[in-house]
C-alpha cells in the first residue's frame, strides 16, 4: 500500500522515464532518465487530497547532492515564513508559493543529518487563508532512500 502510494504521487507529476531504486517504509528512491537525477522522496503522513510531499535530490552532473525540497500541500501566504522540524532541530526554509528549500548547500546537509538521526518531521507554515498548517513526515526509511538515490546517480555516470 505504501509503495502504490508513491507511485500515484509519481504519476501526477511531469511525465519521464523513471527507475524504482526501491521503496523503503514510507519513502521510496527513483531514477530519472536523461539526467540522471535520482531522490528520495515521501508523502505526509496524513494527507486530505493535497499533493504535498519532500524529497532529498542529486543531480550529480550538476554538483548537487542531497539537496532538500519540499512541496506544500496548500498555498502559503506570501508574507508566512516556512519552518522545518526535525527532532529538536529547527530550520527556517527558503520558500515560494507552494514549494519551500533549504538555503544553500549547508543547509542541505545539516538537514540530511537531521533527518538520518530523527524520527519525524514537520514543515510549517500559514496558508492563504491565515490558517497555520503542518505537513508532518516519518523518517523510518528515510536514510536508506537516501543512500539508494545517491547510489543510483552514481552508478552509470562514467564517460
Amino acid at each position: 500500500m505504501k509503495g502504490f502510494a508513491l507511485l500515484l504521487l509519481l504519476a501526477a507529476t511531469p511525465a519521464q522515464a523513471r527507475d524504482s531504486l526501491g521503496v523503503f517504509e514510507r519513502w521510496g528512491a527513483f531514477r530519472d532518465a536523461g539526467g540522471p537525477r535520482c531522490y528520495a522522496i515521501a508523502q505526509p503522513v496524513s494527507r486530505s487530497g493535497a499533493r504535498g510531499f519532500a524529497t532529498i535530490a542529486h543531480w550529480p552532473r550538476q554538483r548537487i547532492r542531497g539537496q532538500v525540497h519540499f512541496r506544500l500541500s496548500r498555498a502559503r501566504a506570501a508574507d508566512a515564513a516556512v519552518t522545518l522540524n526535525v527532532g529538536d532541530r529547527r530550520f527556517t526554509l527558503v520558500a515560494g508559493a507552494t514549494d519551500a528549500w533549504a538555503a544553500d548547500a549547508r543547509a542541505d546537509a545539516a538537514i540530511v543529518a537531521a533527518i538520518r538521526s530523527g524520527t519525524s518531521m514537520s514543515v510549517q507554515t500559514i496558508d492563504r487563508a491565515g490558517r497555520a498548517f503542518a505537513d508532518s513526515y516519518t523518517l523510518r526509511g528515510a536514510a536508506t532512500a537516501i543512500d539508494a538515490a545517491a547510489l543510483g546517480c552514481a552508478r552509470g555516470l562514467e564517460p
